[in-house]
């Protein structure tokens, strides 16, 4: 339901069968609701009257349901949309979801189906509504960014909307998983922002960004004395989220020992700080984010299978921006009024040109890396016009930088370079000399010199590895411990 008053539904269809039955459907469930057999009249009921939800037929008479889907948009119309089709094509649902369905029903259909759709549409337009609502206030009060809604039209950013409207009420884990940049911990905020745990705490810890010693005492907080350094107590993050929701970014990054412990706590909803000894409950909701296929890490044993199922409990997950390229353009013009207000306290537009240009490029950095190009391009503009020049550095950057992304096309440089030397011999062993080495070093660098651990992730010997810095004359930095 949209707010304490009953929900107001429109049913727009020339089958009196349709109507009466909906009619009789919706009405049980406790919703007021008024009829139409054509578009025209669906139309003036939407514009004048206060309806929450509308049953929108795709073919009648005056305006078919797609064409009041378009009319809606223009007039700035809030009420919800539900297109009902007697085919349920791919053209159709996808036409119906791009012109702002939040979904369509299929005759023929089953009252509970009906009854079903209507209250999961109510919510997730409620759910629109409150992050709107929220934004304006974000707005007034100069609020960061993070606090803002995500931005898309697309059909499998829609899916997103509905998963996220369905789990808001309950406790359940969430997994969200995606590429870096396409807004994982904005999911989690929406998540957070429509439960009823929104006045309490958003927590967020990025497993990958505090080292593996420390992350423990971040979570679970430490007892003054627990190690060297410990001067005072901390409550850890656990606490700090008491009543709320802790976000736990790079989930796959988080070490074993502090999985299991992890788990221990989803498992008992206990913690026990480092240097305690009584386990204190705590009332936390976890949704946790990564972009790590983890069903692979469980395979190579750096990710326990029973963690990862109570983890996700409701998988949700996030395309990149290259799959939804229809959602490209809506967030370069949403960036532009927003940075231009911020950055240079003047409107500035995106000629039609731009547009095209933004939506060719790949964005291998999803939508945080077009946030950066579209400020990047306001900060330097000389004018109020954004034009394909002003992304220039788009195309110098793929010139540029497509071979170090592309690790093939990196060793076909580095081959050919190689086979230029008329005195050239075993090309093979020399190329893969030249790919060990970096591989070798990268992989002691992430395990700060730690052989066996550079070994186990590697896949090889430790006996093997030893060989190979010899060989290769790779210097270790010094260290205690194998």
């Amino acid at each position: 339901m949209s707010g304490e008053r009953s929900s107001r539904i429109l049913i727009a269809d020339d089958e009196d069968s349709i109507r009466y039955v909906l009619r009789q459907a919706l009405e049980a469930a406790g919703h007021q609701v008024e009829e139409v057999a054509d578009g025209s009249r669906a139309l003036e009921e939407l514009t004048s009257g206060d309806y929450d939800l509308a049953f929108l037929d795709i073919r009648m008479p005056g305006h078919s349901g797609l064409e009041l889907l378009d009319l809606m948009s223009s007039a700035g119309c809030e009420t919800a949309a539900v297109i009902i089709t007697a085919q349920a094509t791919m053209n159709n649902a996808i036409e119906s979801m791009k012109r702002g369905a939040l979904d369509y029903l299929t005759k023929p259909f089953s009252i509970a189906e009906a009854t079903a759709l209507a209250e999961k549409a109510l919510r997730t337009r409620s759910l629109q509504l409150e992050v709107e609502e929220l934004r304006k206030e974000v707005s007034l009060k100069g609020g960061r960014s993070h606090s803002g809604r995500m931005v898309g039209r697309s059909s499998a950013l829609l899916d997103v909307f509905k998963t996220v409207g369905k789990v808001a009420g309950s406790n359940v884990s969430v997994l969200i998983t995606g590429e870096s940049g396409t807004g994982k911990e904005l999911v989690a905020r929406a998540i957070h922002n429509a439960s009823p745990r929104s006045q309490a705490e958003f927590v967020a810890v990025n497993a990958a960004a505090i080292p593996r010693e420390l992350l423990e005492s971040e979570l679970f907080g430490h007892e003054r004395g627990a190690f060297t350094g410990a001067v005072d107590s901390r409550p850890g993050r656990f606490r700090e989220a008491s009543g709320g929701t802790l976000f736990l970014d790079e989930i796959g990054d988080m070490p074993l020992a502090l999985q299991a412990k992890l788990l221990r706590v989803l498992q008992s909803g206990e913690i026990i700080s480092v240097g305690g000894r009584a386990p204190e409950h705590v009332d936390v909701r976890i949704i946790a984010a990564t972009h790590r296929n983890l069903e692979e890490e469980v395979l190579a044993g750096r990710f326990r299978e029973d963690l990862l199922y109570r983890l996700r409990v409701v998988p949700i997950h996030l395309p990149a921006l290259r799959d939804r390229v229809e959602d490209t353009a809506v967030l370069a013009k949403h960036f532009v009024e927003r940075y231009s207000a911020e950055l240079c306290d003047e409107v500035m537009v995106l000629t039609d040109d731009a547009l095209s240009t933004l939506t060719d490029y790949p964005w291998p950095g999803n939508v945080r890396e077009l946030e950066n190009a579209i400020k990047r391009a306001v900060v330097l503009a000389s004018r109020s016009v954004l034009t394909p020049d002003d992304f220039d550095f788009l195309a110098r950057e793929t010139e540029t930088g497509s071979e170090g992304r592309d690790l093939g096309a990196l060793v076909r440089k580095q081959a050919l370079e190689v086979l230029a030397d008329p005195n050239a011999e075993e090309v093979y062993h020399a190329i893969v000399r030249r790919i060990e080495r970096p591989l070798l070093e990268a992989a002691l660098d992430h395990t700060d010199g730690n052989q066996l651990r550079a070994a186990r992730l590697l896949g090889i010997n430790r006996n093997t590895l030893r060989k190979k810095i010899l060989d290769l004359k790779i210097d270790m930095p010094k260290r205690d411990g194998p």
